[in-house]
């Protein structure tokens, strides 16, 4: 079992930042690949950003250049700085993680909103 538990999300005025956290707990080491998703009302979940085990990561083409996945190992917490918002990135920002058995988990989510 994998618990994550996400943190950081807020309200912010267009072209600010933010940066949401996900802190992951349990069998953390069958851990293959981390990413974050968002779902913004109405519409399906997407993926944002992910890393995996050896550090490769991708990004949708939305956020590219403005959003960076990290991740700190002695942590176990998996980070998104999110820099130069825009209303349409409001939606519920999830972290996700897949083992090595493809098991996957999802947490809580995390609300981010951007007014313009």
């Amino acid at each position: 079992q994998v618990q994550l538990v996400e943190s950081g999300g807020g309200l912010v005025q267009a072209g600010g930042s933010l940066r949401l956290s996900c802190a992951a707990s349990g069998i953390i080491f069958a851990i293959n690949r981390v990413a974050w998703y968002r779902q913004a009302p109405g519409k399906q979940r997407e993926l944002v950003a992910a890393i995996t085990r050896g550090g490769t990561t991708t990004y949708a083409d939305s956020v590219k250049g403005r959003f960076t996945i990290s991740r700190d190992n002695a942590k176990n917490t998996l980070y998104l700085q999110m820099n130069s918002l825009e209303p349409e990135d409001t939606a519920v920002y999830y972290c996700n993680c897949v083992n090595i058995y493809s098991r996957e988990y999802w947490g809580q989510g995390t609300q981010v909103t951007v007014s313009s």
